[in-house]
C-alpha cells in the first residue's frame, strides 16, 4: 500500500500552488494544512505512523477533500487518491475506535438497523431539540451540546423517503428513459422534500424509476475515516442492488453520491472480482447528476427571453459537483426554469462551504470559520433563497444562516424546479 501511495506522489513537484485554493490552508496558513506539506509528511509515512501515528492521522484529517488543490494543480496529481489511501493505510495500522467500528461498521453497512435506529430517533428527537429558524427548518439542543457544540441543524425528517416508499419499479413513459434512483442517506432521511422534487420531476418528465428496497450509504464516509472494510460491503451491497434492475442511468441528488459512485468507486476497485469491476465500470458510465440528467439528458433548458420573478435566488457550487463532476451550467438552468425566481450570483460561488462530511465533525471551528466566509457572500448578494446540488452543503448552510438569525432559505434547485412544474 505505501508502494502504490508513492507511485501516485511522484508528480508533484511541490510549486504550493495548492495553497492559493485550500480553504483550510486560508484559514489557519499552516503548511502541514496545505496540501504539498501533507504530501512531504507521506513522503515518509512509514517512519512517521511508527514514531507518531496519532498524529499523521490528525494531519490527514485535516482536510475537506473538497478537491480544489486537484482541480487547480499543473501537475495533474491525483490528490484525492493520495488523502483516502493514505488515511487507509494509517487506518489499517491503528485500528478503528470502538465507536467508529461501531457506527460504520455495525450500523453503516446493515442499512434495516439503520434505517430502523434512525425512524426511531426521528420520533423522539423533539425530546432534544430546539426549534429556532422556522424558515430553514433549523433546530439547537442545549443537551447535547457537550457532544454537538453550538450547531443549527436540519432535524430527521418526520417520515423517512424508505418509510413511504419502499421500492419502485415502474416503466419508461413519454421519455423513452428509465432511472436508476439513488436518493442518498440525506435525501431518504433528512431532505426527503429533494427526494420527493426529483421523483415529481421524473413523473412529469414520463421517466421510469427503479428504487430498489435496501439501498446503503455509498460509502464516502467510510473511506473517508480510512475504512476499507465498510467501505468495500458497502459498494458490494449495492451493486448487488442495482444488478437485480434494468435502467439506462443512475441518477441521484447528492453531487458527493454521485462523484463517489462515478469516480471513486472505480479508482478503488483494483482488487474487486473481475465481475464487480466489470459492473463498476458500466455503472460509472451511466451515473449522473439529476440536474445534468434533466437539462443535458431530458433536453429541459430556458428560453432566452425566460421572466424572471422577484424571489432573488443565488447558488452555490458544490465542490464535488463542479470540480469532480463539471456541473456548474446545468443548476442555474433549472433554477431559470422558475419564472418565480430572479438568479444572482454571490461573489465566490464556487469555494468551499466548510462541510466536509466528517471534517464537519472532527474540526467544526475550523468548518465554522470556513463556512462564515460562505454565509457573508450569500448575504452580500442580496438573495432570499441559497440555492445547491448537494444537501451536505446545504446542512452547512443552513448552520451558519442560522446562528446568524438570517431569513434566508436554503433550497436543492431540483426544488426550485420542481416547484415550477406546478
Amino acid at each position: 500500500m505505501l508502494q502504490e501511495l508513492d507511485d501516485h506522489m511522484v508528480a508533484c513537484m511541490k510549486c504550493g500552488m495548492c495553497q492559493a485554493v485550500c480553504p483550510v490552508f486560508a484559514e489557519t496558513m499552516k503548511e502541514a494544512d496545505v496540501t504539498r506539506g501533507k504530501i512531504a509528511l507521506l513522503e515518509n509515512l512509514a517512519k512517521e505512523m511508527v514514531s507518531d501515528p496519532e498524529g499523521v492521522q490528525e494531519k490527514l484529517n485535516k482536510c475537506l477533500l473538497c478537491g480544489s488543490c486537484g482541480a487547480n494543480c499543473p501537475s495533474g496529481v491525483k490528490i484525492m487518491d493520495i488523502f483516502l489511501r493514505a488515511r487507509c493505510i494509517v487506518n489499517s495500522y491503528m485500528g478503528l475506535s470502538p465507536v467508529k467500528k461501531a457506527i460504520l461498521r455495525g450500523m453503516l453497512t446493515n442499512p434495516k438497523l439503520f434505517n430502523a435506529l434512525l425512524d426511531m430517533g426521528s420520533v423522539f428527537q423533539g425530546l432534544f431539540t430546539t426549534k429556532v429558524n422556522d424558515l430553514l427548518g433549523s433546530s439547537c439542543s442545549k443537551i447535547l451540546s457537550p457532544i454537538i457544540g453550538d450547531r443549527h441543524f436540519v432535524g430527521l425528517a418526520s417520515k423517512s423517503l424508505h418509510s413511504r416508499i419502499k421500492s419502485l419499479d415502474t416503466p419508461a413513459g413519454k421519455s423513452g428513459v428509465k432511472v436508476a434512483f439513488f436518493p442518498g442517506c440525506l435525501g431518504d432521511k433528512m431532505f426527503t422534500s429533494v427526494a420527493d422534487a426529483c421523483l415529481k420531476v421524473f413523473s412529469h418528465h414520463g421517466v421510469g424509476v427503479y428504487m430498489p428496497e435496501g439501498m446503503a450509504c455509498c460509502g464516502i464516509p467510510s473511506l473517508a475515516s480510512g475504512d476499507r472494510v465498510s467501505y468495500d460491503k458497502l459498494v458490494k451491497l449495492n451493486l448487488d442492488l442495482f444488478a437485480k434492475g434494468k435502467f439506462d442511468y443512475l441518477v441521484t441528488p447528492c453531487a458527493t453520491c454521485t462523484a463517489t459512485i462515478k469516480e471513486i468507486w472505480p479508482k478503488m476497485m483494483g482488487d474487486y472480482p473481475f465481475e464487480m469491476r466489470k459492473q463498476i465500470e458500466e455503472l460509472e458510465k451511466k451515473t449522473m447528476d439529476v440536474n445534468a440528467f434533466v437539462v443535458d439528458v431530458l433536453g429541459v433548458t430556458p428560453a432566452a427571453d425566460a421572466p424572471k420573478g422577484n424571489v432573488k435566488v443565488t447558488f452555490h457550487d458544490s465542490c464535488h459537483m463542479k470540480k469532480s463532476l463539471g456541473v456548474t451550467a446545468q443548476p442555474r438552468n433549472l433554477i431559470r426554469m422558475n419564472p418565480k425566481y430572479d438568479l444572482v450570483e454571490m461573489a465566490e460561488c464556487d469555494r468551499c462551504c466548510g462541510s466536509g462530511g466528517s471534517f464537519n465533525l472532527y474540526h467544526y471551528d475550523l468548518s465554522k470559520q470556513i463556512g462564515e466566509r460562505k454565509r457573508q457572500n450569500i448575504v452580500d448578494s442580496g438573495a432570499q433563497v441559497v440555492s445547491t446540488g448537494c444537501p451536505a452543503c446545504m446542512l452547512q448552510m443552513t448552520d451558519m444562516l442560522s446562528q446568524h438569525g438570517d431569513r434566508v432559505a436554503v433550497k436543492h434547485c431540483i426544488e426550485i424546479y420542481a416547484d415550477s412544474l406546478g
